[in-house]
């Protein structure tokens, strides 16, 4: 993989290659611009984790992709409420704010895994400004069932992998993960998952743990300024209305990793 230059914006417009910045809603965002053809704008997951995990060569081949290093994270600002107040909506403003910066009146949209959350957002508050959108092992649901659903995946992964020596690891990042304070906690419990979330990990350990020592995550709470609780609801908590209005766009459900 190639790295993406160190360029600012220049003259040369907002969609040269390499990195740039931009304010949105008074916040520095940053991006970063590799490949050609078609624009898509590509939203990392966590919330948090740093955007450089997502580069897709391959994708590059075919299209222009916008990597966005999501407010908090990376060369990207803070809020002034951080931890706190990183909302759906609030995401959904900055890709907003970002698609009019590029002059696009229609872009293709990758979410993966939680940036599948904002994608699904943004499709349902801005449905005739996506060419296409496609979820990267993302969820139309959230909720409850959903994560009783995800402790019911440990459960049976835990029992499969009774004899690894990631298995204690990996507990160990879950039953922590609500007690997260700082970056270093955060990146620590996320590269802790990786085994559980990631099937390619057990096929190349050696490649992963390169992957894995790069990996950073800032921590971010989906909580409003004033610390009342902002849970991730992409509609109205069932992921009726979002399948409602994804169903006329372009449509690709990822894989997924795990």
């Amino acid at each position: 993989m190639t790295d993406i230059p160190a360029a600012r914006t220049t003259p040369a417009g907002p969609l040269a290659l390499g990195t740039h910045d931009v304010e949105i809603d008074g916040l520095n965002q940053r991006y970063h611009v590799a490949g050609n053809g078609p624009v898509c704008l590509a939203h990392p997951g966590g919330p948090g984790i740093w955007y450089d995990y997502l580069r897709m060569p391959e994708a590059e081949k075919h299209l222009t992709m916008v990597y966005v290093e999501p407010v908090g994270t990376g060369g990207s600002d803070r809020l002034p409420s951080h931890p706190d107040g990183y909302t759906l909506d609030r995401y959904v403003r900055a890709l907003d704010g970002l698609r009019e910066h590029l002059s696009l009146p229609r872009v293709y949209l990758l979410g993966h895994s939680h940036g599948g959350f904002v994608a699904q957002r943004y499709a349902i508050t801005h449905p005739d400004r996506l060419a296409g959108i496609i979820l990267y092992a993302s969820s139309a649901r959230t909720g409850p069932e959903w994560a009783a659903a995800a402790g019911q995946a440990l459960e049976k992964w835990a029992a499969q992998h009774a004899g690894d020596p990631e298995r204690k690891s990996v507990l160990t990042a879950w039953e922590t993960a609500a007690s997260l304070a700082d970056d270093e906690d955060c990146t620590r419990a996320v590269r802790g998952l990786i085994p559980f979330y990631t099937v390619g990990y057990w096929q190349d350990k050696r490649t992963w743990k390169g992957y894995l020592e790069s990996l950073r995550c800032a921590y971010v709470r989906e909580t409003n300024p004033d610390g009342s609780p902002g849970p991730c609801l992409i509609a109205d908590g069932t992921g009726e209305r979002a399948g409602a209005l994804l169903s006329p766009l372009p449509y690709t459900r990822g894989r997924g990793l795990g």
